[in-house]
C-alpha cells in the first residue's frame, strides 16, 4: 500500500495513533508503554509503532515532525490512507501564564495560529480550530482521576519559532492563550475537514515569564511520563 510519507500497509495503524513530534520520543513510547509492539514505518526517519497498551489495547504511535506542514501531511495520510479514527498529539510547549508550572499538561481546547494553513478553503472569515470534545472531557477526566496537574484552554500554534518581535507572545498571553507549540492548529483543522477526531495535549518545558525556567534536552526527550499515560488511558477509552 503505502503513501508518499508512509511505508505501512493496510491494517498496520490502530484507530487511534498517537503522535508526538520527535521521532527519538515515539519509539521511546512504544518501548516504555507498548507491548508486542513493532515499527510500520519508518520513511525520512518519521518513526512508527503499533502494539499493546497494559491493558491489551492495540494503539500505535508515529512522529509527526516539527511544524503545521509536517503535522499537515502525517495526519492526512493516516486519516484518508490508514482508516486512523483518532490522534492524540503529544507534545511540548513554552507557557505564556505565571500559573503553569514546568511539566504542568495542557489539555488544548482550541488553538490559535498565525499560520497561513486555512487559506486553502478560501473562507470569508477566520476559523477556530478546536478539539474533539469527547476526547477532551475524557482527558480531563482522566487528569482528574490520576491527579494530574493540568490546565485547560487556548494554545497558539507558531509557524515561527525564533521570532523577529519577541514581544509578541505578551499579545496572546493577555487573550489568555497558555503557551505556544507549532502544531495543533493544522492537525485539529484536517480532523474537522476529514470527519475525524484529534486532541492536543502538551507538557510545558519552558516559560516566556522566566526564561531560566525550562527543561533540559533529555528530560525534553523522555521526561514526559504524566502526559504519555493520560494520553494512553484517554486512547483506551477508544480502541
Amino acid at each position: 500500500m503505502g503513501t508518499p510519507h508512509i511505508n505501512a500497509e493496510k491494517g498496520d495503524f490502530a484507530k487511534v495513533v498517537l503522535m508526538p513530534g520527535d521521532p527519538i520520543r515515539a519509539k521511546w513510547i512504544a518501548e516504555t508503554y507498548l507491548h508486542d509492539y513493532k515499527e510500520v514505518t519508518n520513511v525520512r526517519g518519521i518513526l512508527g509503532y503499533t502494539g499493546l497498551t497494559k491493558n491489551n489495547k492495540k494503539i500505535s504511535v508515529m512522529a509527526s515532525g516539527m511544524g503545521m506542514p509536517s503535522i499537515g501531511i502525517y495526519s492526512s495520510e493516516l486519516y484518508m490512507s490508514y482508516g486512523v479514527e483518532i490522534i492524540i498529539r503529544v507534545g511540548t510547549c513554552g507557557t505564556y501564564q505565571p500559573n503553569i508550572e514546568l511539566k504542568d499538561v495542557l489539555i488544548c481546547s482550541g488553538a490559535c495560529t498565525d499560520s497561513n494553513w486555512m487559506s486553502q478553503f478560501k473562507l470569508n472569515g477566520v476559523y477556530s480550530a478546536v478539539a474533539d470534545f469527547d476526547l477532551m472531557l475524557t482527558a480531563y477526566e482522566e487528569a482528574k482521576k490520576s491527579k494530574i496537574p493540568y490546565h485547560g484552554g487556548n494554545i497558539f500554534s507558531a509557524d515561527v519559532f525564533y521570532d523577529y518581535d519577541q514581544e509578541v507572545w505578551k499579545r496572546w498571553a493577555a487573550l489568555g492563550v497558555m503557551g505556544v507549540e507549532m502544531e495543533s492548529y493544522a492537525l485539529y483543522a484536517n480532523a474537522a475537514r476529514f470527519g475525524k477526531k484529534a486532541l492536543c495535549l502538551l507538557t510545558v518545558t519552558d516559560s516566556f515569564i522566566n526564561h531560566d525556567k525550562k527543561l533540559t534536552a533529555e528530560e525534553r526527550a523522555f521526561g514526559l511520563g504524566r502526559m504519555i499515560e493520560l494520553a494512553i488511558a484517554t486512547a483506551e477509552h477508544y480502541c
